[in-house]
């Protein structure tokens, strides 16, 4: 969606982080592990209701995400292994943070399943374009920096509205979208792909 746009210019945006990654010196590798504790610790909070940790953790796995890639990019030190690492984590990170919100009684678990197969199914296919040999793609409605945005911004929402509407918190809400535009973005993915291949 709108934020991928922003994907080029990471280095800018994260300049002032990357400035202090590189005094404390962590490498990019040990931003991708922070990450994936920090989503895992969101998602444990939000399993327990506590709806402002989840959400303050998940906004630091936002800026660990970025910061990883920005990193590796400012040094000149990308690798297959480092991305390898990368897309790994970040789906184990949307497992454990939408786990966590479901699992934690802000949706049902059909929402839940909804969510999950979207984001995986709409991740898997823009890496799958790189895999049949079109490039990685990241079009279509809802990239994973927007999802992060997203649950930011209904989290605080929750906190300021708790009550359901129409038997749905406002985070249950979000995974509903999460999972018809999950696999929409994911269907607009595989028709850029196909279109593209001979």
């Amino acid at each position: 969606m709108t934020l991928e746009v922003l994907r080029p210019h990471m280095n800018e945006i994260m300049a002032p982080f990357i400035s202090l990654a590189k005094k404390i010196g962590l490498s990019p590798n040990n931003l991708s592990v922070g990450a994936l504790c920090t989503a895992a610790v969101a998602g444990v909070f939000f399993f327990f209701g506590n709806v402002l940790a989840g959400t303050l953790f998940v906004a630091l796995n936002a800026l660990l995400d970025g910061l990883d890639g920005a990193l590796a990019r400012s040094e000149n030190i990308q690798s297959i292994k480092g991305d390898l690492l990368d897309h790994v984590i970040d789906r184990y990170a949307d497992i454990f943070i939408i786990t966590g919100i479901f699992a934690g009684g802000f949706a049902s678990w059909p929402v839940g399943v909804l969510a999950l197969t979207g984001v995986l199914m709409s991740s898997y296919l823009g890496t799958q374009a790189q895999a049949v040999g079109v490039g990685r793609y990241y079009g279509g409605v809802l990239g994973r920096a927007d999802r992060l945005v997203l649950i930011i911004c209904a989290g605080l929402l929750t906190l300021a509205f708790p009550s359901p509407f129409y038997g749905l918190s406002i985070l249950g809400w979000l995974l509903l979208v999460f999972g018809v535009m999950g696999h929409i973005t994911a269907a607009q993915r595989f028709m850029y792909v196909w279109r593209q291949m001979p």
